[in-house]
């Protein structure tokens, strides 16, 4: 389980880790308060807050919005793939992996992950059949390598 934002939270669940943004806590002070073990995780959306990223004592650093989305207002315009690409680009020395999130559908998921992404995250696209189960099954036919 990988809790959004709330360290304490993540403590108190023992959750296997946290996923936060440039508003939340940060990451030194995550990594303070959950150790070394749980994995952490950051959202980034600009080239500057990926060069800090990969200095950081992170699990994976997040790439996003990629592509326009209704699920959550970030306040960035989508990035875009080349922005995928940098990311992988300068995640690459520490071998740290990129997740794309934020528009990604079960049509563009191949494309984002072509451009360098290691995973893709998606919310609202699971929920479009109102099969959940059956939507990640597709997923994971469709991305199978």
């Amino acid at each position: 389980m990988i809790v959004n934002d709330r360290a304490d939270i993540a403590l108190l669940t023992a959750a296997d880790g946290i996923h936060v943004g440039q508003d939340d806590l940060p990451v030194t002070a995550v990594r303070a308060i959950l150790g070394d073990k749980v994995v952490v995780g950051c959202s980034t959306h600009t080239y500057g807050q990926l060069e800090r990223s990969v200095v950081e004592p992170l699990s994976y650093v997040a790439i996003g919005p990629v592509f326009a989305t209704g699920t959550k207002d970030t306040g960035y315009v989508p990035v875009g793939l080349e922005r995928v690409r940098e990311a992988a680009t300068v995640a690459a020395p520490q071998r740290r992996p990129v997740v794309a999130i934020g528009g990604i559908t079960l049509d563009c998921a191949r494309e984002v992950l072509d451009a360098g992404a290691s995973a893709v995250a998606v919310i609202g696209d699971l929920l479009a059949t109102g099969d959940p189960e059956a939507r990640v099954r597709e997923y994971l036919k469709r991305l199978a390598r």
